[in-house]
């Protein structure tokens, strides 16, 4: 049984819900590994026709589990272990990118780091007004390698640019602007303007909807799969640094990392 994901289907809506609240949905391996299993529950069933992942909580998503990050640090095998934490996290955003059915994120509060590479990855994104998207990784000396494709696939190279560079907090009306998100209501509106745009989906004939989707892939300048793949070894060689190790224990010790090259 999950332990930290929620599942439901109904009338062709497949529901995945984070459900790890108490630590703001943060991203452990186990919680990357029950999302697998979610989505491959609900899109298994023969009637599934849109997926929308959701969060319980204030927050939608506040990244990879940090603590997590410094016990790889800390261990014997610990480069080998961030490959399998980096691979697991990847292989999560290909399977949300390359469903046949539309996806969509309903997202409440912040989303950080690898929280925005899974809303990234699926098709539409509808936000309260309270929503806002960061990416912090430098700070933790790391780098948010395989959010990148997906931020340059959404944004365009200007805008992926200044979010990761800066570390800067992007509200849901810019990051709408940005095409980080495509609907941005008042929190108590965020429930029904889902529906709604769920059930404009559902008009839409299955096979079309797969097929479009497949189209838009094939009509990338590059192949974003590709591109993700690549960047699982980035991703791991970041965290094996020093400063990956120094940034890991300031935030966890709430002090201010003392960076090598400083």
């Amino acid at each position: 049984m999950a332990e930290f994901v929620k599942t439901s289907i109904e009338n062709g809506v497949g529901r995945l819900t984070l459900n790890r609240p108490d630590k703001r949905n943060a991203l452990k391996r186990q919680f990357i590994e029950e999302i697998h299993s979610g989505i491959d529950e609900l899109t298994s069933d023969s009637g599934s026709r849109v997926l929308v992942l959701q969060a319980e909580g204030k927050v939608f998503c506040a990244g990879m589990d940090l603590g997590e990050m410094q016990e790889r640090a800390q261990s014997e095998n610990g480069k080998q272990e961030w490959l399998k934490d980096s691979e697991v996290y990847g292989d999560l955003l290909i399977k949300l990118y390359s469903l046949d059915v539309p996806t969509i994120t309903v997202l409440q509060g912040p989303v950080l780091a690898g929280g925005v590479g899974m809303v990234l990855a699926t098709d539409m994104v509808v936000a309260g007004e309270d929503t806002f998207f960061m990416l912090p990784e430098p700070m933790r000396g790391i780098v948010a390698s395989m959010v990148t494709p997906f931020l340059i696939h959404r944004t365009g190279p200007g805008p992926a640019t200044y979010m990761l560079l800066s570390g800067e907090r992007v509200y849901a009306p810019a990051a709408q602007r940005m095409g980080l998100c495509h609907a941005v209501v008042p929190a108590d509106q965020l429930a029904s303007r889902a529906d709604e745009l769920v059930t404009n989906v559902l008009t839409g004939s299955k096979s079309a909807l797969a097929i479009t989707k497949q189209h838009i892939a094939n009509c990338l300048s590059s192949d974003l799969v590709q591109q993700v793949k690549a960047s699982m070894d980035v991703s791991a060689q970041a965290r094996e640094t020093a400063d990956a190790r120094e940034g890991l224990a300031a935030f966890l010790e709430k002090r201010k990392p003392h960076w090598q090259s400083d």
